[in-house]
């Protein structure tokens, strides 16, 4: 008998060996193995969708802000007229530094003083960013996690199939494919299933993780330019 006509024998012996199938008749913790890597490919994916649309939906607002602040006449009307309703991080770090230069710059007397106003707005501005970063970096471990654990999930599913494939052979005294085929084919489909939960994970810890270290990046250098006009205004301040 053919390969092909001992699967077909399968089927039709009874062996359902459909996706759905394959979880009906798995064992009891296969099936338990397979609805925690559905869940955490639920939630991976979650993540990922959200993460995506927030990241692109900063970035427009960090072009726009950028273009704003770049054309404003003076940087204290423009702060006047922004509002931070905690979803910019852009706008949550000017107003951070902002905030500070206005609460010490009329304390401020000499140029020591000015220069140490600096560094305060300049590192306030820097505790912001790393608050902001930490958010959109938050669930980012969920998916390392994931992608580092899901691939021996599917392989502690797998053992659990070959060692019922060998309970079936010990049973029916017998290792042709009709006794063997659902097993493995169950052995398999776990295998898959926690590559195909590993692989998505993975790639958009990579890319995410990438796409927020060039939004920060892009934040450190909006410091530095904001830094150097403060540094010129306390040099006209002092002329």
């Amino acid at each position: 008998m053919s390969g092909i006509e001992e699967v077909a024998t399968v089927v039709g012996n009874g062996h359902d060996m459909s996706l759905m199938g394959l979880f009906t008749q798995a064992s009891f913790t296969v099936k338990i193995i397979v609805i925690l890597l559905m869940g955490c490919s639920f939630w991976s994916w979650t993540i990922i969708f959200a993460k995506f649309s927030f990241l692109r939906k900063i970035k427009v607002r960090a072009d726009k802000f950028e273009e704003m602040f770049w054309n404003c006449g003076s940087i204290e009307s423009f702060f006047d007229s922004v509002s931070n309703k905690g979803e910019d991080p852009f706008i949550s770090v000017f107003v951070a530094g902002m905030k500070e230069w206005r609460r010490a710059k009329a304390k401020v007397k000499s140029t020591l003083g000015c220069i140490s106003l600096n560094e305060r707005v300049t590192r306030m501005m820097r505790v912001t960013i790393g608050r902001e970063v930490e958010y959109l970096e938050r669930y980012l471990g969920f998916l390392a996690t994931v992608g580092s654990t899901a691939p021996f999930i599917g392989l502690l599913g797998m053992i659990l199939g070959i060692m019922d494939t060998f309970k079936s052979i010990g049973l029916d005294k017998s290792t042709n494919l009709a006794s063997i085929a659902p097993s493995i084919a169950e052995a398999l489909f776990v295998t898959a299933l926690g590559l195909g939960v590993t692989i998505p994970a993975v790639v958009a810890y990579n890319k995410i993780s990438s796409e927020i270290n060039r939004y920060q990046n892009r934040l450190e250098a909006f410091i530095d330019e904001f830094s150097s006009i403060i540094s010129r205004q306390i040099e006209d301040t002092e002329v």
